[in-house]
């Protein structure tokens, strides 16, 4: 809020009331609220046991960052007998392996090389901004979606099931498209509990429009009562509202952007658009916005690109985890599919990660991003 005063030339100081908040206490408030909600309308009866309702809010895999689960999806796992196999924990090793290696080959890799420009007082240029968004992307990514996978792994080996938190996210052709894979325990949760409630899609268009944009702005400010999350979320709106009014038109032209031939063009400038979202995700100030801005509109020539290299993992990692995703991709979202290979191929596969992981984790470790909703 203090950038954001400072916009219409108000100098003010923040004020710090020095409370210290639990780790992760956004998602299972969000969990909590959902169970309320739930059997506040009937959907779900109240857990009949104290001590099963504690565990369903307290679980510890996924309690410091997600994925937000539901009541009904939880407590039935939690109130039946659990059964633990081989196929399951073998599962559930994968994931946790996984998880581990986007976090910290991918996210961890390129932390560093993100922090060099958001983090620097100096100018940068464009290409060096638009370089360091796509790291961010790649970064944020890893990072969440591998805590999410450890979450999901460690749940697998004790006998729980998980929702799936991410899905291929950056395959989005479309900005309805990328909240249906990007963080999809938040997105289903302010469509259920807030989009809906607002109306949804019913009434006029304005009315759908003002539904959108107040989900959206109010999801950027779950992750921080900052002007750039409250910048991020508004953008994000107007992409959602954008989109929106460019399906609605039935044209020739829009019928042509359906085929699948364009699909991979779709998916490049989409993730463009994803990229910019970022930077106002990731900035420090309104101010840092601004400059990023306009520095992207210029000074592009490629010898002024003067980032370090990546990390080593994470130049040999990237190229597996993109293997990985469009595999998982063209499967239709198939994130066992490494099952189905033949045995000397997955071991293959599991050496590298577990060697790129022990590589990784010579560089400075990073805290994970989400930690701090």
């Amino acid at each position: 809020m203090v950038d954001l005063v400072k916009v219409f030339g108000i100098s003010t100081n923040s004020g710090n009331l020095n409370i210290i908040l639990p780790v992760g206490i956004s998602f299972y408030t969000f969990q909590t609220l959902s169970y309320s909600i739930d059997v506040y309308r009937k959907r779900l009866k109240p857990a009949s046991s104290f001590l099963d309702f504690a565990l369903f809010v307290a679980f510890f895999p996924q309690l410091v960052a997600g994925p937000i689960e539901r009541a009904s999806h939880l407590l039935p796992q939690i109130y039946n007998t659990r059964v633990i196999n081989w196929n399951r924990f073998s599962q559930g090793i994968y994931l946790i392996l996984l998880g581990l290696f986007k976090k910290v080959v991918i996210a961890d890799g390129a932390a560093p090389l993100v922090d060099s420009v958001f983090n620097s007082s100096e100018s940068q240029t464009g290409i060096n901004i638009a370089v360091s968004c796509c790291l961010f992307a790649i970064q944020i990514y890893g990072d969440f979606a591998g805590y999410s996978d450890v979450a999901r792994g460690v749940a697998k080996t004790l006998g729980f099931d998980f929702m799936v938190n991410f899905n291929t996210p950056y395959f989005s052709c479309n900005p309805q498209e990328f909240w249906k894979r990007w963080h999809i325990s938040l997105s289903t949760w302010l469509r259920d509990y807030l989009y809906i409630s607002l109306g949804g899609n019913k009434g006029s268009q304005i009315s759908l429009y003002r539904n959108l944009m107040l989900t959206m702005i109010l999801g950027g400010l779950w992750h921080g009562a900052s002007f750039n999350f409250l910048l991020w979320g508004f953008y994000q709106g107007i992409c959602l509202c954008t989109h929106r009014i460019m399906t609605a038109q039935k044209n020739a032209h829009h019928t042509i952007l359906r085929l699948k031939i364009l699909t991979p063009v779709k998916i490049g400038i989409f993730f463009v658009v994803t990229c910019y979202g970022w930077l106002l995700f990731r900035a420090q100030s309104f101010q840092q916005i601004s400059q990023f801005t306009f520095a992207l509109c210029r000074n592009w020539q490629l010898a002024s690109l003067n980032i370090e290299m990546p990390a080593r993992s994470f130049i040999w990692g990237l190229p597996i985890l993109m293997l990985l995703d469009t595999v998982q991709y063209l499967r239709v979202g198939d994130e066992q599919f490494q099952f189905s290979w033949p045995l000397p191929s997955r071991v293959i596969l599991y050496t590298v990660m577990f060697l790129l992981i022990l590589i990784g984790a010579s560089n400075a470790p990073v805290e994970f991003i989400y930690f701090q909703f």
